[in-house]
């Protein structure tokens, strides 16, 4: 039944498919179908993302809390006179 099948009647079929869904949703389907034929696969071959995906909050976490600590500014020294060592408390001049 399958044997008959030839690039004519592959046109074909693409042809209606065109002409069904339109010009502007054919990249959609193609994307849709495409993901459902990865995650097919991916279960097939057992390949699990939720193994990479535990791991992967874990190291976010550390990261998060190691950017999130606030480093100390530097005390703040005003700056000094001519002749004078540098965080000698600086007067106003009058």
């Amino acid at each position: 039944m399958f044997n008959q099948i030839g690039p004519l009647e592959i046109g074909i079929v693409l042809l209606i498919v065109l002409l069904i869904f339109g010009p502007k949703r054919l990249p959609g389907l193609g994307k849709s179908l495409g993901t459902g034929m990865r995650e097919f696969k991916d279960s097939i071959t057992g390949k699990d993302d939720d193994r990479d995906s535990d791991e992967a909050p874990a190291d976010q976490a550390t990261l998060t809390a190691a950017s999130a600590a606030p480093a100390e500014p530097p005390a703040a020294t005003p700056p000094s006179r001519e002749g004078e060592p540098a965080g000698t408390p600086v007067e106003p001049r009058t």
